[in-house]
């Protein structure tokens, strides 16, 4: 059996701000590495620095020591603008509020980021439509964001994600707004996609019962790691399969 391969490892990581003469340790000295197609949750209490961490991982923060590898690439050593590229061209996000555009409907909101990336008409509501039906929302591509529910919408943000085909989704606290069911039903199908797709997915949570429906759990407490559970595909799906 080959050896799997490492999309992210994480080495010696400290986020240290000043606050007055004090100094704040939002990261420790994490370490870690993730494998290609696993789903990752990151958990813990509110402050605990896991968003610090995902922000981090994203390239939206600069770490102030220790080392970031993203595919073999180093990101702690990029500039503002390369980073910039590398989420473009790597990453995908879903976020809590979904952050969809109202007045438009859900293939052109799938579609948006490739605009941005120069991808034609043509293609990109291709795509849109493809991901949209792996979301099984085939029914509703042309309703308006604000026609849809919660879950719905945020089944565009999971579409609009997988779309720019990333190596990384990054899930920032996803199903925050969703009621207990259709956080569920979300969770299986991040899952599913993971399996299906071979994408290494990414999520905060502060909720214990949800990082449960993940591969590995990185358990955070101020800023350090203070264990991380790993768990077989069987026993995730399950307990929660009926």
């Amino acid at each position: 059996m080959k050896e799997a391969e490492k999309i992210i490892q994480v080495k010696n990581l400290y986020k240290i701000y000043k606050v007055g003469h004090t100094k704040v340790y939002a990261l420790n000295g994490v370490d870690f590495s993730l494998n290609k197609g696993e789903f990752c949750a990151i958990v813990g209490p509110s402050g605990s620095g896991k968003s610090t961490l995902l922000n981090m991982l994203a390239g939206l923060e600069k770490p102030t020591k220790g080392q970031i590898v993203i595919a073999g690439t180093h990101i702690e050593k990029m500039t503002e603008r390369q980073l910039v590229t590398f989420r473009r061209e790597h990453v995908g996000f879903i976020f809590q509020s979904y952050n969809l555009i109202q007045t438009m409907n859900a293939v052109e909101n799938v579609a948006l980021p490739l605009t941005f990336r120069g991808v034609d008409k043509k293609t990109r509501e291709e795509k849109a439509k493809k991901y949209l039906k792996l979301v099984g929302l085939e029914k509703q591509m042309k309703h308006m964001a604000n026609e849809m529910s919660g879950g719905q919408q945020q089944r565009v943000g999971i579409a609009r994600a997988l779309a720019v085909d990333p190596q990384i989704i990054f899930a920032d606290e996803p199903t925050g707004n969703l009621d207990s069911r259709t956080t569920m039903d979300v969770l299986k199908l991040m899952k599913q996609i993971v399996r299906e797709e071979q994408q290494t997915l990414i999520m905060v949570t502060h909720d214990n019962h949800l990082a449960s429906f993940a591969d590995k759990q990185i358990h955070i407490v101020d800023g350090k790691i203070t264990r991380i559970d790993e768990q077989t595909q069987q026993r995730a799906i399950g307990e929660y399969g009926e």
